[in-house]
């Protein structure tokens, strides 16, 4: 691989396939490349960590409560004493909403997608497909050199 890559052709099949799934060195430094280059070619891009999503239908596309830490205290309400749930507005929504007017759209990079099912995999296949100002990358795990194809070919085959 070149030391300095322009990373056209890993935009050409992002705007392809709408979602990848990407394998990169352990060293790290490769997917911070890759951002800058989607954020030139006019993507905003949005990093999450796929540990602790939850439910990611309704954290990326819905309206969906969370709570914070207790931290040991007790409300002092009449409900459940583990604190008030506080209502989120959807991931997705609210970015596109800010996304400048010249902007290709919004890219998911998504990190430590090793945790990901194959459902969850599939409905981000699936969200790319239905929504075309959002394409989506996760990383699935480490390599010698930084590699990618289509995100649905990362799934587990079913046996």
């Amino acid at each position: 691989m070149a030391l300095i890559t322009t990373g056209k052709r890993f935009i050409r099949e992002l705007d392809q396939f709408g979602a990848l799934g990407v394998y990169a060195p352990l060293e790290g430094g490769y997917e911070g490349r890759y951002r800058r280059r989607l954020r030139a070619a006019g993507y905003h891009t949005l990093s999450l960590t796929a540990k602790g999503l939850g439910d990611i239908a309704a954290y990326l596309t819905g309206v969906h409560g969370v709570r914070p830490p207790h931290l040991g205290k007790k409300s002092t309400s009449n409900g459940a004493a583990v604190g008030s749930v506080y209502y989120v507005p959807p991931i997705i929504t609210s970015q596109l909403e800010q996304l400048a007017p010249k902007s290709k759209g919004l890219v998911l990079w998504i990190i430590e997608g090793y945790v990901l099912d194959d459902q969850e995999i599939d409905y981000l296949v699936n969200l790319s497909n239905a929504v075309p100002q959002v394409k989506v990358v996760v990383e699935r795990g480490g390599d010698r050199a930084f590699k990618w194809k289509p995100l649905e070919e990362t799934m587990a085959i079913a046996s």
